[in-house]
């Protein structure tokens, strides 16, 4: 007894793991597997027919990327155009942290490509102030403690700033059914109704 017991007391981390993973029936990538990994998951380049030039207006000045047809609107403002501001969350549409105004519309850039905007104009978090003059409404973001982690809050500010410009702000129960696509988790919710009803009666 005490024999198997010493035994069991000498497992190592990765034998604990490894037997785990076969127990469960997954697939254990090991050290000794890591360059094969890391090679098969180096993507081939794309074929020269899959690759379009968006050119869009972004937060007032032209730009213009080479993109894969299938990548995001989301995936072109932060990989392609450097605009890190717009989140990924959920990556489904389901969150709201990758809202953005296309043409002063709000839209989940995660759902959508970036060749199906052509032309169109796209402001993103960054495109809201005004040199050091914040947007009425994320200053009233900061005066109104609208933001705990801070992940949600471009989304958020993106959608209220359309949820102000689409009128939909007569009371705070609208306000929050109008709002009800961006989720913050670290519920916030009472104070960000508050920074856009401020805003929009300011306006």
């Amino acid at each position: 007894m005490s024999e198997t017991f010493d035994e069991a007391t000498t497992l190592k981390r990765r034998t604990f793991v490894a037997a785990s993973t076969a127990v469960a029936g997954l697939p254990l990538l090991t050290s000794d597997r890591l360059p094969a990994a890391a090679a098969a998951s180096t993507a081939a380049p794309t074929p020269a027919d899959q690759l379009s030039t968006v050119r869009l207006t972004v937060n007032g000045e032209q730009r213009t990327a080479k993109v894969d047809n299938r990548t995001s609107l989301l995936d072109l403002l932060r990989e392609h155009l450097d605009l890190p501001g717009t989140k990924k969350g959920c990556d489904q549409g389901a969150c709201g942290a990758c809202t953005v105004l296309v043409d002063d519309r709000r839209v989940n850039a995660c759902l959508t490509l970036a060749v199906m905007h052509q032309d169109a104009r796209v402001t993103t978090i960054e495109g809201l102030a005004r040199g050091e003059q914040l947007h009425p409404l994320q200053q009233a973001f900061i005066d109104h403690d609208g933001l705990q982690c801070g992940y949600c809050t471009p989304g958020q500010v993106m959608s209220g700033v359309a949820c102000i410009a689409e009128g939909h702000t007569g009371s705070r129960a609208e306000i929050r059914e109008w709002m009800s696509g961006n989720l913050c988790r670290c519920g916030a919710y009472t104070n960000i109704v508050s920074a856009i009803e401020q805003t929009a009666k300011e306006a």
